[in-house]
């Protein structure tokens, strides 16, 4: 038997979000292609509106109404989840495939104390009942660093600060002990300081449990500290995929470049520069490289041809015609 040695491999994925009688067509992610190997942490950065949630979404099928897969493969372990129907997605989500969202407070009822939140997950995956279900419940609380969980699983999410709201919700994706943990901008709603500490519980939690991370964010100082490879997206591509020594140190692409100064300040004095002009509108896209229009770099051949993906090592790629000058 051939070992595997990815646990994700994305392969073409086009997902397009279609609006009324299908005469607006949003291409959201439009032939994404990337490989996670067991273990690894990897990010997938870019502006809002880029198509990093969409591709998690797509990975759990999981898509909002006018969502649709229209292309591609998406192999979990070898297995092409696109081939899976509803049924057998529903044994792979919180059981394989978890994810934390960016607001807690759309994961949690409010309605349901927060230990019979986590527990609906380990009923569900485990088939635990009675006292072995409340101690696996208040195991995953300690697990996420949550104090006095003997009083803590019988509160509402009402009662909680908001970075317990959001250990509540790493403990509910951690409960079906999955291999793959998607963390969709699970730090925005948070201030630094429980940022830093959210950030350390998950490494703690990847070093003991081996798990995979992909973090979705926009934040740079997240992927400086969490992540080993980088890919980063504009306009449902990749424009760049390298680790994430390589893009901090030498970004290949102009959008990487306007990013990282946008976000720390790369000129005299470190000064931040935001990028100029708004992302493309993804219905109407400009022709040649969907960049062109904010790049400082750009010349004809950018307004007029989609740029091929270049390899510049074996693990480092970009999407540019003018890359060399960057």
């Amino acid at each position: 038997m051939t070992m595997v040695r990815h646990i994700l491999q994305v392969k073409g994925l086009t997902t397009y979000f279609f609006g009324f009688e299908e005469k607006r067509i949003v291409k959201a992610v439009d032939g994404v292609s990337f490989d996670i190997h067991y273990g690894d942490s990897v990010a997938l950065i870019g502006e809002s509106g880029c198509g990093k949630t969409t591709i998690a979404l797509s990975i759990l099928k999981v898509l909002p109404p006018g969502g649709r897969i229209v292309g591609g493969r998406i192999l979990f372990e070898g297995e092409d989840l696109l081939e899976k129907d509803q049924r057998e997605m529903t044994k792979i989500r919180g059981r394989k495939i978890s994810m934390i969202l960016q607001d807690p407070m759309v994961s949690l009822d409010p309605v349901f104390t927060v230990g019979e939140q986590i527990g609906e997950t380990l009923r569900q995956h485990f088939r635990l009942r009675g006292n072995p279900l409340i101690r696996r419940i208040k195991e995953l609380f300690l697990d996420v660093k949550i104090p006095e969980p003997e009083s803590r699983i019988k509160q509402y999410p009402h009662q909680l600060s908001g970075g317990m709201k959001q250990r509540i919700v790493g403990a509910i994706a951690l409960s079906g002990e999955p291999k793959l943990l998607i963390a969709d901008e699970a730090t925005t709603n948070l201030d630094v300081t429980i940022q830093l500490q959210y950030l350390n519980l998950l490494k703690d939690i990847q070093v003991r449990t081996g798990v995979t991370l992909l973090f979705i964010t926009h934040n740079l100082g997240i992927v400086a500290e969490m992540c080993k490879y980088v890919i980063v997206l504009y306009a449902g591509k990749i424009v760049e995929r390298a680790p994430v020594i390589d893009i901090f140190d030498e970004p290949a692409h102009p959008y990487t470049k306007a990013l990282l100064e946008a976000a720390f300040g790369l000129q005299e004095f470190r000064k931040r520069m935001p990028i100029p002009g708004d992302p493309p509108d993804l219905a109407n896209l400009p022709s040649g490289c969907s960049f062109h229009p904010r790049c400082s770099y750009a010349d004809d051949i950018c307004g007029r041809e989609e740029p091929p993906e270049v390899s510049l090592t074996q693990k480092r790629s970009t999407r540019c015609w003018r890359y060399g000058r960057v």
